[in-house]
């Protein structure tokens, strides 16, 4: 990337802009630099803090746009970055429905930038800002980070329902009862409800399942069509975070006696060996009810 200016692997023929340098020289990155953006997977969240740790100044300032629960902890980002950072400086994240490809060829975007620090999430979104790329500010941070976690375990699930040729009423009706889950989780981990019909919810959660720049989309279409997880992966050869957060939020759930049947069927896919056609059997099983009632 630093010789040839683009992200040849990711991004081909995207040329970086002329300000942006890339070094793998992590010290001579942070040196001197106040606001510092994170952007890596979820399992990769809490090895970055730690070697961030010795380069911050008093007065860093971190955000971080990684998507997802820790694995076996449950924690979410902003947990993880507590516990490694301390809680004493100012710290927002990043989400909402934004393909990287789109955003590098400059074609219209929004998202949402979460901090209880209303004038670090001002700047963020003043600095982040231009004429085809708005920042919209919240204060909620963890539903903002619920929306990107369970998003991808959803749209794993809207792939595989596209791929067997379930059509678009299952979709539409896979992705409005998948915000009731997500809307659920959120709210028993102290989100704003709110949160969760804006962008960083549900935004992300129709974007993530129904394009196929989705990571997690096109696993879905992959396992539809026979293949194994670790094969779809390697077709895909880029992180798939809704594998490793269906884990996560199956454990997460439980633990808060969450019901959440789409996301369970998800985890049932990929770590127990359920066929896609018995886990919708599943779901169209279960017993009926509203659909305003506080149990999905």
């Amino acid at each position: 990337m630093a010789v040839k200016g683009e992200n040849s692997r990711y991004l081909p023929g995207i040329a970086f802009p002329p300000n942006l340098k890339a070094s793998s020289d992590l010290a001579a990155c942070l040196d001197g630099v106040r606001d510092i953006l994170m952007v890596v997977p979820s399992h990769g969240l809490r090895e970055t803090l730690t070697a961030i740790k010795p380069y911050l100044r008093p007065d860093s300032r971190i955000v971080w746009a990684t998507k997802g629960f820790e694995l076996h902890s449950g924690k979410l980002p902003h947990q993880v970055v507590a516990e490694e950072l301390g809680d004493d400086r100012p710290v927002a994240v990043l989400s909402g429905p934004t393909f990287a490809k789109e955003v590098a060829e400059g074609l219209p975007t929004a998202m949402t930038v979460a901090s209880t620090d209303e004038d670090f999430a001002e700047a963020l979104a003043a600095a982040l800002s231009d004429d085809n790329f708005r920042v919209y500010t919240s204060d909620d941070i963890a539903g903002v980070e619920v929306g990107g976690a369970v998003k991808n375990v959803l749209a794993i699930g809207a792939g595989m329902s596209d791929g067997l040729g379930f059509g678009a009423n299952a979709r539409v009706a896979l992705i409005t009862r998948g915000l009731v889950e997500l809307t659920r989780l959120g709210v028993a981990l102290g989100a704003q409800q709110k949160t969760m019909m804006g962008l960083a919810g549900m935004g992300d959660l129709v974007l993530t399942c129904t394009d196929n720049l989705s990571r997690n989309r096109r696993m879905g279409l992959a396992l539809a069509s026979g293949k194994t997880v670790a094969e779809a992966q390697e077709e895909i050869q880029q992180v798939v975070e809704g594998v490793l957060a269906a884990e996560a939020v199956k454990e997460v759930a439980e633990n808060l006696k969450i019901e959440m049947p789409i996301c369970h069927q998800v985890y049932r896919i990929l770590y127990e060996g359920a066929s896609p056609r018995e886990a919708v059997g599943a779901l169209m099983g279960r017993k009926l009810k509203p659909e305003d009632e506080h149990r999905a």
